[in-house]
């Protein structure tokens, strides 16, 4: 026994010597990474007195040192900021669906705001601001160089009161002034309405509200159609959605698949990874679904169209997202401000990460650019003349009254079906493919 202790004891001590030996230059260089750290802090607190005691005016301390976080934390990624006390509220404010300001979601790029996406029905929409548009200036005064939350503090103002934005866009030669005025902007998580027998789904944000729109919404344009048998199928429409809430997007996609995988999200520790599963239950019951994106669809609605995709649950058509991957937490702070960080990248059911890639349609399908009407093209739209509005025509008495009605009534229907490919050609694209599954009838 003693021997065995002997020989331990031993062991012991050999054990701390190699430890010494090997761990020796580690703990040096650890000290050597502290001591620059601690140095670079030194540093900081230098040059936070020098600023203090010898800047031209006298500056607040707390706008020094909270500018300083929030550009520690922008200089990481667009997605990444420090929220004030005030914005982190407006923040939680904006994910309850409503808020004061243009109604459109922007984010850096080459030192210019670019506009995410315009939100549906507010004062930026109205007044044409488009996804993709650089923001030059506001109000005269040039944004870059300016960080984004000192971009969006422009921005801001009482409702009621004009803004004048430039903006550059794609296309145009030249850049151009876009008059709004500052409104509250109420979102509309989901408006649903029947298009013929296909029902549109169009998802404007992803916030509280969502899902309960959606199934609340669906469920009501199923009962005016007459049940989901006189329903062909759903287009939910994404299109200048900018994201907004993980939990939201997990859902709406949940809500039309009956199980696997909707999104899983890998941080920077393997034991922060998530994966995120469909529950049975399918709210469209297997009725065939087309999704519609743009450059302005981002986050959240990316997560909803990339898992109905890899599914193979819906035919996505449009053109290509925005191509924001990652997740941001929000992490409360002391007194009452947030940190926006960055933690996490997310992928879709096959594995893709579509960060700066974003989701590619299964069929691309571009949105002619905005026309203005002018008496040329008012002359060339008048309606063409046909048979029957020839004097003496003969009358075709081959049908029947009531088959004539049905005919009228399909050739109306057509009409219609033609106005909306003037308004959205996107969307009209979606229904006709619709009506096209549902020609072939259900596979057996």
């Amino acid at each position: 026994m003693r021997k065995f202790a002997i020989a331990a004891l031993g062991g012991t001590l050999a054990g701390i010597l190699l430890t010494t030996q090997v761990a020796g230059p580690l703990l040096a260089q650890e000290n050597d990474k502290g001591g620059s750290v601690y140095e670079q802090l030194d540093l900081f607190g230098d040059i936070f007195e020098r600023i203090r005691a010898q800047y031209v005016s006298e500056v607040e301390p707390k706008q020094l040192i909270e500018a300083a976080i929030d550009g520690m934390l922008t200089s990481l990624d667009p997605h990444s900021s420090y929220l004030s006390a005030d914005d982190a509220a407006a923040m939680r404010v904006q994910t309850r669906g409503e808020f004061g300001g243009l109604g459109i979601e922007v984010t850096q790029e080459e030192g210019f705001v670019k506009v995410v996406a315009p939100m549906d029905g507010t004062p930026a929409d109205a007044a044409g601001v488009e996804a993709g548009d650089f923001i030059t200036h506001v109000d005269g005064e040039s944004v870059l160089g300016l960080t984004l939350d000192d971009a969006v503090d422009l921005m801001r103002g009482p409702v009621g009161s004009e803004i004048i934005i430039t903006v550059v866009r794609e296309g145009k030669t030249e850049p151009f002034d876009i008059s709004i005025i500052r409104d509250t902007i109420k979102l509309t998580a989901v408006r649903t309405r029947t298009e013929g027998k296909s029902v549109v789904l169009r998802i404007t944000t992803f916030n509280d509200q969502t899902y309960p729109n959606l199934e609340e919404g669906l469920k009501k344009q199923v009962e005016e159609a007459g049940g989901i048998e006189n329903v062909n199928g759903f287009v939910v429409d994404l299109r200048n959605n900018p994201g907004g809430l993980l939990t939201q997007a997990i859902r709406v996609s949940d809500a039309f698949l009956e199980s696997g995988e909707i999104v899983s999200t890998r941080g920077r520790d393997p034991a922060d990874s998530d994966r995120y599963n469909a529950t049975s239950g399918d709210l469209a019951q297997g009725k065939p679904l087309v999704v519609l994106i743009n450059g302005g669809s981002a986050s959240a609605s990316e997560i909803v169209a990339g898992a109905l995709q890899d599914h193979r649950r819906a035919i996505v058509i449009g053109t290509k997202s925005f191509g924001k991957g990652s997740v941001q937490t929000v992490m409360p702070l002391r007194g009452d401000g947030a940190m926006r960080l960055t933690t996490a990248r997310y992928y879709t059911p096959s594995g893709r990460s579509i960060q700066s890639l974003g989701v590619s349609p299964d069929i691309v399908v571009a949105q002619p650019p905005r026309r203005e009407v002018d008496e040329e093209e008012d002359a060339t739209n008048r309606p063409s003349r046909s048979e029957a509005d020839l004097r003496g025509a003969i009358s075709n008495d081959s049908v029947t009254e009531d088959e004539r009605k049905i005919i009228l009534e399909e050739q109306e229907k057509a009409a219609e079906a033609a106005k909306l490919r003037d308004e959205d050609y996107q969307l009209a694209y979606a229904i006709d493919i619709l009506k096209g599954l549902s020609a072939l009838g259900p596979n057996e």
